[in-house]
């Protein structure tokens, strides 16, 4: 069992927390299955195999690797902060590890990547799906600005003001921030 300690918070026995761990899986679950099986087929993604349409599925790639940087999150979420990606039932202690070491909104960024790719990889691109992913991009980073970073500031005040002076909202930085322990 280890322990997390987190500034001005109470340490965290990480071998009691599997309920927790169980449910955020379950949320990001339900969370990609939507993603999966519910807005491919309303985008229209088919898949092309035919000349140029192979060197698509080099994206694949990148989709890969963002969704399980999303998956990660999802599981840093229940493992370390004890809650899911749910506004519903959040996390209860910050989470500073993983990917949120270099980037606040690693879970975003993830899916934004992996989506990226599966558009590259069947092809759809046209103006109303650019205006409604571009709609989508400003929506999520205004929820970000008006309710998640308001809410987080008022659950973990300090530690959270310390993690964003040294963590970035969009733009990863090369290593990882350590808090420094206290």
């Amino acid at each position: 069992m280890t322990i997390q300690q987190s500034g001005n918070l109470p340490a965290v026995a990480h071998g009691d927390g599997w309920p927790t761990t169980a449910a955020s899986l379950a949320v990001g679950a339900a969370f990609f299955g939507l993603w999966f099986w519910v807005l491919p087929p309303w985008l229209g993604f088919r898949v092309e195999t035919a000349g140029a349409a192979n060197l698509r599925w080099l994206a694949a790639l990148p989709s890969v690797l963002g969704f399980a940087v999303a998956l990660r999150c999802v599981w840093d979420f229940g493992r370390t902060g004890r809650g899911t990606p749910a506004p519903v039932a959040p996390p209860q202690r910050l989470v500073v590890v993983g990917f949120y070491r270099y980037l606040r909104n690693p879970m975003y960024v993830g899916f934004a990547a992996g989506w990226i790719g599966l558009w590259v990889t069947f092809g759809r691109a046209n103006a109303a799906a650019i205006a409604a992913v571009v709609a989508v991009a400003l929506s999520i980073h205004l929820f970000e600005l008006f309710y998640e970073e308001p809410t987080l500031r008022g659950k973990f005040g300090a530690d959270y003001e310390e993690y964003c002076r040294n963590v970035d909202r969009w733009w990863p930085h090369m290593r990882g921030w350590d808090k420094p322990h206290q």
